[in-house]
Protein backbone atom coordinates (compact mmCIF):
# COMPACT_ATOMS: atom_id res chain seq x y z
CA UNK A 1 0.00 0.00 0.00
CA UNK A 2 2.99 2.31 0.15
CA UNK A 3 5.22 3.09 -2.82
CA UNK A 4 8.93 3.09 -2.11
CA UNK A 5 9.22 6.82 -2.57
CA UNK A 6 5.87 8.41 -1.76
CA UNK A 7 3.47 6.88 0.82
CA UNK A 8 -0.22 6.66 -0.13
CA UNK A 9 -2.40 7.99 2.71
CA UNK A 10 -5.73 6.15 2.88
CA UNK A 11 -8.88 7.22 4.60
CA UNK A 12 -10.39 5.16 7.40
CA UNK A 13 -13.18 4.09 5.07
CA UNK A 14 -10.70 2.90 2.47
CA UNK A 15 -8.83 0.82 5.02
CA UNK A 16 -12.06 -0.63 6.36
CA UNK A 17 -13.24 -1.58 2.88
CA UNK A 18 -9.89 -3.13 2.08
CA UNK A 19 -10.02 -5.25 5.23
CA UNK A 20 -13.58 -6.26 4.41
CA UNK A 21 -12.44 -7.34 0.93
CA UNK A 22 -9.60 -9.39 2.41
CA UNK A 23 -11.94 -11.13 4.82
CA UNK A 24 -14.36 -11.84 2.01
CA UNK A 25 -11.65 -13.52 -0.03
CA UNK A 26 -10.52 -15.79 2.79
CA UNK A 27 -11.88 -19.26 2.20
CA UNK A 28 -11.82 -20.25 5.88
CA UNK A 29 -13.46 -17.10 7.26
CA UNK A 30 -16.24 -17.14 4.66
CA UNK A 31 -17.65 -20.37 6.15
CA UNK A 32 -16.23 -21.22 9.54
CA UNK A 33 -17.34 -23.15 12.62
CA UNK A 34 -16.31 -21.65 15.97
CA UNK A 35 -16.89 -23.12 19.40
CA UNK A 36 -17.03 -21.19 22.66
CA UNK A 37 -19.22 -19.99 25.51
CA UNK A 38 -22.01 -17.42 25.05
CA UNK A 39 -21.82 -14.23 27.07
CA UNK A 40 -23.60 -10.89 26.97
CA UNK A 41 -26.48 -12.38 25.00
CA UNK A 42 -29.27 -9.95 24.13
CA UNK A 43 -32.19 -10.27 21.71
CA UNK A 44 -33.79 -7.02 20.55
CA UNK A 45 -37.46 -6.45 19.63
CA UNK A 46 -36.41 -6.68 15.98
CA UNK A 47 -35.58 -10.35 16.57
CA UNK A 48 -31.84 -9.89 15.99
CA UNK A 49 -29.58 -11.48 18.62
CA UNK A 50 -26.15 -10.14 19.64
CA UNK A 51 -23.69 -12.02 21.86
CA UNK A 52 -20.03 -12.65 22.53
CA UNK A 53 -18.42 -16.03 21.97
CA UNK A 54 -15.60 -16.64 24.47
CA UNK A 55 -13.01 -19.11 25.53
CA UNK A 56 -10.30 -18.88 28.16
CA UNK A 57 -8.13 -16.44 26.19
CA UNK A 58 -10.15 -14.62 23.52
CA UNK A 59 -13.60 -13.40 22.52
CA UNK A 60 -15.43 -12.82 19.26
CA UNK A 61 -18.45 -10.59 18.68
CA UNK A 62 -21.37 -12.36 17.03
CA UNK A 63 -24.61 -11.24 15.42
CA UNK A 64 -27.45 -13.65 14.67
CA UNK A 65 -30.04 -11.96 12.47
CA UNK A 66 -33.71 -12.87 12.75
CA UNK A 67 -33.99 -14.44 9.29
CA UNK A 68 -31.01 -16.71 10.02
CA UNK A 69 -32.44 -17.70 13.40
CA UNK A 70 -35.79 -18.67 11.89
CA UNK A 71 -34.16 -20.57 9.02
CA UNK A 72 -31.80 -22.55 11.25
CA UNK A 73 -34.32 -23.33 14.03
CA UNK A 74 -31.58 -22.58 16.58
CA UNK A 75 -32.23 -23.17 20.28
CA UNK A 76 -32.92 -20.27 22.65
CA UNK A 77 -29.54 -18.77 23.41
CA UNK A 78 -28.52 -17.80 26.91
CA UNK A 79 -25.42 -16.78 28.76
CA UNK A 80 -23.15 -19.64 29.76
CA UNK A 81 -24.14 -21.97 26.91
CA UNK A 82 -21.32 -23.84 25.15
CA UNK A 83 -22.05 -23.78 21.42
CA UNK A 84 -20.54 -24.38 18.00
CA UNK A 85 -21.41 -21.50 15.67
CA UNK A 86 -21.26 -21.49 11.87
CA UNK A 87 -21.05 -18.33 9.81
CA UNK A 88 -18.76 -15.84 8.16
CA UNK A 89 -16.30 -13.44 9.74
CA UNK A 90 -16.69 -9.93 8.41
CA UNK A 91 -16.02 -6.31 9.31
CA UNK A 92 -18.79 -3.95 10.37
CA UNK A 93 -17.37 -0.90 8.63
CA UNK A 94 -19.22 1.81 10.56
CA UNK A 95 -17.86 0.76 13.97
CA UNK A 96 -14.74 -1.04 12.72
CA UNK A 97 -15.84 -4.20 14.56
CA UNK A 98 -14.86 -7.67 13.50
CA UNK A 99 -17.97 -9.83 13.80
CA UNK A 100 -19.07 -13.37 13.17
CA UNK A 101 -22.33 -13.27 11.21
CA UNK A 102 -24.03 -16.43 12.46
CA UNK A 103 -25.98 -18.78 10.22
CA UNK A 104 -26.29 -21.86 12.46
CA UNK A 105 -25.87 -22.71 16.15
CA UNK A 106 -25.30 -26.13 17.64
CA UNK A 107 -25.40 -26.51 21.44
CA UNK A 108 -22.45 -28.32 23.00
CA UNK A 109 -23.80 -28.41 26.55
CA UNK A 110 -23.54 -25.97 29.42
CA UNK A 111 -20.57 -23.63 29.51
CA UNK A 112 -17.82 -23.84 32.10
CA UNK A 113 -18.93 -20.68 33.93
CA UNK A 114 -22.52 -21.84 34.05
CA UNK A 115 -21.48 -25.22 35.41
CA UNK A 116 -19.37 -23.53 38.11
CA UNK A 117 -22.34 -21.36 38.98
CA UNK A 118 -24.73 -24.30 39.29
CA UNK A 119 -22.28 -26.43 41.27
CA UNK A 120 -21.54 -23.69 43.82
CA UNK A 121 -25.21 -22.79 44.06
CA UNK A 122 -26.17 -26.40 44.77
CA UNK A 123 -23.45 -26.81 47.41
CA UNK A 124 -24.25 -23.58 49.27
CA UNK A 125 -27.97 -24.30 49.11
CA UNK A 126 -27.34 -27.72 50.64
CA UNK A 127 -25.48 -26.02 53.49
CA UNK A 128 -28.53 -23.85 54.18
CA UNK A 129 -26.99 -20.52 53.15
CA UNK A 130 -30.05 -19.73 51.01
CA UNK A 131 -32.60 -20.75 53.65
CA UNK A 132 -35.35 -18.22 54.18
CA UNK A 133 -35.33 -18.65 57.96
CA UNK A 134 -31.75 -17.38 58.25
CA UNK A 135 -32.52 -14.15 56.42
CA UNK A 136 -32.86 -11.17 58.73
CA UNK A 137 -35.34 -8.30 58.40
CA UNK A 138 -33.96 -4.98 57.25
CA UNK A 139 -33.98 -2.11 59.76
CA UNK A 140 -36.88 0.26 59.17
CA UNK A 141 -34.97 3.47 59.89
CA UNK A 142 -31.22 2.88 59.61
CA UNK A 143 -29.08 5.78 60.75
CA UNK A 144 -25.89 4.44 59.13
CA UNK A 145 -25.71 2.57 55.80
CA UNK A 146 -22.65 0.70 54.58
CA UNK A 147 -21.97 0.38 50.84
CA UNK A 148 -19.57 -2.09 49.26
CA UNK A 149 -18.75 -1.10 45.67
CA UNK A 150 -16.15 0.67 43.57
CA UNK A 151 -15.66 4.39 44.37
CA UNK A 152 -15.58 5.05 40.60
CA UNK A 153 -18.76 3.12 39.82
CA UNK A 154 -21.77 4.90 38.35
CA UNK A 155 -23.84 2.64 40.59
CA UNK A 156 -22.39 4.40 43.65
CA UNK A 157 -23.57 7.78 42.39
CA UNK A 158 -27.02 6.36 41.72
CA UNK A 159 -27.25 4.83 45.20
CA UNK A 160 -26.06 8.02 46.92
CA UNK A 161 -28.59 10.07 44.94
CA UNK A 162 -31.46 7.76 45.95
CA UNK A 163 -30.39 7.74 49.61
CA UNK A 164 -30.05 11.53 49.68
CA UNK A 165 -33.52 12.05 48.17
CA UNK A 166 -35.37 9.36 50.10
CA UNK A 167 -33.69 9.54 53.50
CA UNK A 168 -31.19 12.38 54.03
CA UNK A 169 -31.07 11.57 57.76
CA UNK A 170 -28.89 8.51 57.14
CA UNK A 171 -25.09 8.59 57.10
CA UNK A 172 -23.25 6.52 54.48
CA UNK A 173 -19.99 4.62 55.00
CA UNK A 174 -18.26 3.47 51.82
CA UNK A 175 -16.15 0.34 52.09
CA UNK A 176 -14.39 0.36 48.69
CA UNK A 177 -13.77 -2.78 46.67
CA UNK A 178 -13.04 -3.92 43.16
CA UNK A 179 -16.25 -5.16 41.53
CA UNK A 180 -14.65 -6.76 38.47
CA UNK A 181 -11.52 -8.75 37.80
CA UNK A 182 -9.51 -11.41 39.57
CA UNK A 183 -8.95 -9.34 42.72
CA UNK A 184 -12.61 -8.36 43.09
CA UNK A 185 -13.96 -11.35 45.09
CA UNK A 186 -11.39 -11.02 47.86
CA UNK A 187 -11.75 -7.22 48.13
CA UNK A 188 -15.56 -7.50 48.26
CA UNK A 189 -15.36 -10.05 51.08
CA UNK A 190 -12.82 -7.91 52.97
CA UNK A 191 -15.02 -4.80 52.57
CA UNK A 192 -18.00 -6.65 54.08
CA UNK A 193 -15.86 -7.91 56.98
CA UNK A 194 -14.48 -4.41 57.55
CA UNK A 195 -17.97 -2.92 57.89
CA UNK A 196 -18.85 -5.63 60.42
CA UNK A 197 -15.68 -4.92 62.38
CA UNK A 198 -16.40 -1.18 62.30
CA UNK A 199 -19.85 -1.88 63.72
CA UNK A 200 -21.69 1.36 62.96
CA UNK A 201 -23.56 0.33 59.81
CA UNK A 202 -27.06 -1.04 60.40
CA UNK A 203 -27.46 -2.39 56.87
CA UNK A 204 -24.97 -3.14 54.06
CA UNK A 205 -25.56 -2.71 50.32
CA UNK A 206 -23.32 -4.84 48.08
CA UNK A 207 -23.75 -3.67 44.52
CA UNK A 208 -22.55 -2.81 41.05
CA UNK A 209 -24.16 -2.01 37.71
CA UNK A 210 -25.02 -4.41 34.93
CA UNK A 211 -22.60 -6.31 32.73
CA UNK A 212 -21.84 -9.65 31.17
CA UNK A 213 -21.65 -12.84 33.19
CA UNK A 214 -17.87 -12.48 33.29
CA UNK A 215 -18.06 -8.91 34.53
CA UNK A 216 -20.46 -9.92 37.29
CA UNK A 217 -18.62 -13.12 38.14
CA UNK A 218 -16.97 -11.75 41.28
CA UNK A 219 -20.40 -11.93 42.95
CA UNK A 220 -20.60 -15.64 42.09
CA UNK A 221 -17.46 -16.54 44.02
CA UNK A 222 -17.66 -18.56 47.23
CA UNK A 223 -15.53 -16.13 49.22
CA UNK A 224 -18.13 -13.38 48.66
CA UNK A 225 -21.00 -15.72 49.53
CA UNK A 226 -19.29 -16.73 52.79
CA UNK A 227 -18.65 -13.11 53.74
CA UNK A 228 -22.32 -12.23 53.22
CA UNK A 229 -23.43 -15.31 55.19
CA UNK A 230 -21.25 -14.52 58.23
CA UNK A 231 -22.12 -10.82 58.28
CA UNK A 232 -23.81 -9.79 61.52
CA UNK A 233 -25.31 -6.84 59.65
CA UNK A 234 -28.21 -7.48 57.21
CA UNK A 235 -26.98 -7.42 53.60
CA UNK A 236 -28.83 -6.18 50.50
CA UNK A 237 -27.55 -7.47 47.17
CA UNK A 238 -28.02 -5.10 44.22
CA UNK A 239 -25.98 -6.53 41.37
CA UNK A 240 -26.59 -6.02 37.65
CA UNK A 241 -30.05 -5.68 36.14
CA UNK A 242 -33.46 -7.27 36.73
CA UNK A 243 -32.60 -10.45 34.84
CA UNK A 244 -29.15 -10.93 36.40
CA UNK A 245 -28.92 -13.41 39.28
CA UNK A 246 -25.75 -14.09 41.23
CA UNK A 247 -24.81 -16.31 44.17
CA UNK A 248 -24.67 -13.14 46.27
CA UNK A 249 -28.38 -12.57 45.54
CA UNK A 250 -29.30 -15.97 46.98
CA UNK A 251 -27.22 -15.57 50.16
CA UNK A 252 -28.13 -11.94 50.89
CA UNK A 253 -30.91 -11.08 53.30
CA UNK A 254 -32.63 -9.12 50.53
CA UNK A 255 -32.15 -9.26 46.78
CA UNK A 256 -32.72 -6.04 44.80
CA UNK A 257 -32.88 -6.01 41.02
CA UNK A 258 -30.46 -3.08 40.63
CA UNK A 259 -28.19 -0.92 42.82
CA UNK A 260 -30.83 1.83 42.68
CA UNK A 261 -33.49 -0.63 43.86
CA UNK A 262 -31.14 -1.72 46.65
CA UNK A 263 -30.81 1.86 47.91
CA UNK A 264 -34.59 2.22 47.71
CA UNK A 265 -35.10 -0.93 49.78
CA UNK A 266 -32.54 0.13 52.40
CA UNK A 267 -34.32 3.26 53.63
CA UNK A 268 -37.84 4.61 54.02
CA UNK A 269 -39.02 7.53 51.93
CA UNK A 270 -39.02 10.67 54.04
CA UNK A 271 -41.63 12.13 51.71
CA UNK A 272 -44.07 9.49 52.97
CA UNK A 273 -43.32 10.65 56.51
CA UNK A 274 -43.87 14.26 55.52
CA UNK A 275 -47.19 13.39 53.91
CA UNK A 276 -48.18 11.41 57.01
CA UNK A 277 -47.17 14.31 59.26
CA UNK A 278 -49.32 16.67 57.15
CA UNK A 279 -52.26 14.28 57.47
CA UNK A 280 -51.76 14.04 61.23
CA UNK A 281 -51.43 17.83 61.44
CA UNK A 282 -54.75 18.27 59.64
CA UNK A 283 -56.37 15.64 61.84
CA UNK A 284 -55.05 17.27 65.04
CA UNK A 285 -56.17 20.69 63.80
CA UNK A 286 -59.68 19.33 63.22
CA UNK A 287 -59.68 17.65 66.65
CA UNK A 288 -58.47 20.81 68.43
CA UNK A 289 -60.95 22.96 66.52
CA UNK A 290 -63.78 20.59 67.41
CA UNK A 291 -62.64 20.49 71.04
CA UNK A 292 -62.52 24.28 71.23
CA UNK A 293 -65.97 24.58 69.65
CA UNK A 294 -67.37 22.08 72.16
CA UNK A 295 -65.78 23.98 75.04
CA UNK A 296 -67.09 27.28 73.69
CA UNK A 297 -70.59 25.80 73.60
CA UNK A 298 -70.13 24.49 77.16
CA UNK A 299 -69.00 27.95 78.26
CA UNK A 300 -72.00 29.58 76.65
CA UNK A 301 -74.26 27.08 78.38
CA UNK A 302 -72.58 27.83 81.73
CA UNK A 303 -73.03 31.55 81.14
CA UNK A 304 -76.72 30.97 80.45
CA UNK A 305 -77.04 28.79 83.56
CA UNK A 306 -75.23 31.40 85.69
CA UNK A 307 -77.43 34.14 84.30
CA UNK A 308 -80.52 32.16 85.22
CA UNK A 309 -79.14 31.69 88.74
CA UNK A 310 -78.79 35.47 89.24
CA UNK A 311 -81.29 36.75 91.93
CA UNK A 312 -82.25 39.63 89.69
CA UNK A 313 -83.05 37.19 86.94
CA UNK A 314 -85.01 35.07 89.43
CA UNK A 315 -86.96 38.15 90.59
CA UNK A 316 -87.66 39.12 87.01
CA UNK A 317 -88.87 35.61 86.36
CA UNK A 318 -91.05 35.68 89.50
CA UNK A 319 -92.44 39.13 88.56
CA UNK A 320 -93.30 37.88 85.14
CA UNK A 321 -94.87 34.76 86.58
CA UNK A 322 -96.87 36.96 89.02
CA UNK A 323 -98.00 39.20 86.18
CA UNK A 324 -98.97 36.12 84.22
CA UNK A 325 -100.86 34.75 87.24
CA UNK A 326 -102.66 38.09 87.83
CA UNK A 327 -103.57 38.31 84.17
CA UNK A 328 -104.78 34.71 84.22
CA UNK A 329 -106.73 35.31 87.46
CA UNK A 330 -108.26 38.48 86.07
CA UNK A 331 -109.26 36.74 82.93
CA UNK A 332 -110.68 33.88 84.98
CA UNK A 333 -112.60 36.26 87.27
CA UNK A 334 -113.97 38.16 84.33
CA UNK A 335 -115.06 34.91 82.80
CA UNK A 336 -116.69 33.76 86.06
CA UNK A 337 -118.40 37.13 86.59
CA UNK A 338 -119.63 37.06 83.05
CA UNK A 339 -121.00 33.58 83.53
CA UNK A 340 -122.60 34.51 86.87
CA UNK A 341 -124.07 37.68 85.35
CA UNK A 342 -125.57 35.62 82.54
CA UNK A 343 -126.97 33.20 85.08
CA UNK A 344 -128.33 36.13 87.17
CA UNK A 345 -129.96 37.69 84.14
CA UNK A 346 -131.50 34.35 83.32
CA UNK A 347 -132.78 33.95 86.87
CA UNK A 348 -134.05 37.54 86.86
CA UNK A 349 -135.95 36.91 83.68
CA UNK A 350 -137.45 33.77 85.13
CA UNK A 351 -138.35 35.59 88.37
CA UNK A 352 -139.78 38.46 86.41
CA UNK A 353 -141.91 36.06 84.46
CA UNK A 354 -143.23 34.74 87.82
CA UNK A 355 -143.63 38.20 89.42
CA UNK A 356 -147.16 39.01 90.72
CA UNK A 357 -146.66 42.48 89.36
CA UNK A 358 -147.23 41.10 85.91
CA UNK A 359 -150.49 39.67 87.12
CA UNK A 360 -151.39 42.96 88.78
CA UNK A 361 -150.63 44.80 85.59
CA UNK A 362 -153.32 42.76 83.88
CA UNK A 363 -155.99 44.12 86.36
CA UNK A 364 -155.35 41.88 89.30
CA UNK A 365 -154.23 42.97 92.79
CA UNK A 366 -152.36 41.36 95.66
CA UNK A 367 -154.03 41.59 99.06
CA UNK A 368 -152.03 41.19 102.24
CA UNK A 369 -152.91 41.44 105.88
CA UNK A 370 -151.12 44.36 107.38
CA UNK A 371 -150.40 42.56 110.57
CA UNK A 372 -148.29 39.79 109.09
CA UNK A 373 -148.08 40.59 105.36
CA UNK A 374 -149.79 37.29 104.63
CA UNK A 375 -151.30 37.15 101.16
CA UNK A 376 -155.01 36.84 101.34
CA UNK A 377 -156.36 34.49 98.77
CA UNK A 378 -159.61 33.39 100.49
CA UNK A 379 -162.38 35.19 102.39
CA UNK A 380 -162.06 33.06 105.48
CA UNK A 381 -158.50 34.37 105.94
CA UNK A 382 -159.75 37.76 107.22
CA UNK A 383 -162.14 39.02 109.92
CA UNK A 384 -164.08 42.21 110.03
CA UNK A 385 -161.84 44.98 111.26
CA UNK A 386 -158.62 43.50 109.80
CA UNK A 387 -156.37 46.03 108.13
CA UNK A 388 -155.44 45.10 104.57
CA UNK A 389 -152.89 46.31 102.04
CA UNK A 390 -153.93 46.08 98.39
CA UNK A 391 -151.11 46.10 95.88
CA UNK A 392 -152.03 47.47 92.47
CA UNK A 393 -149.94 48.41 89.47
CA UNK A 394 -148.91 51.85 90.58
CA UNK A 395 -148.97 51.49 94.38
CA UNK A 396 -150.77 50.25 97.48
CA UNK A 397 -154.24 50.91 98.89
CA UNK A 398 -155.03 50.54 102.58
CA UNK A 399 -158.42 49.07 103.46
CA UNK A 400 -160.38 47.80 106.49
CA UNK A 401 -162.57 44.69 106.35
CA UNK A 402 -166.17 45.58 107.28
CA UNK A 403 -167.76 42.29 106.70
CA UNK A 404 -167.10 38.97 105.13
CA UNK A 405 -168.90 38.27 101.89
Amino acid sequence: MFLWDTPVVLSVTQVARYMKELLGMDEILRDVWVRGEISGCKTYPSGHCYFTLKDAESQLLCVFFKHARLRSAAPELRNGMAVAVNGRVDLYERDGKLQLYVEEVEPLGEGALFLRFEQLKARLEAEGLFAQERKRPLPEQPSVIGIVTSPQAAALRDMLRVLRVRYPLARVILSPAFVQGSEAPQTIAQAIDLLNAHGEAEVIIVGRGGGSIEELWAFNEEVVARAIARSRIPVISGVGHETDFTIADFVADYRASTPTAAATAAVPDIRDWQARIRDIELMLTDLVQGYLEDKAEDLSQLERDLSRSNPRYQLDQLRQRLDDAVSLLQTRMEYLLSMRGERLRGASLRLHSLSPLLTIARGYAVVRRESNQQVVTRVEQVQPGDELSIQVTDGQISATVRKQG
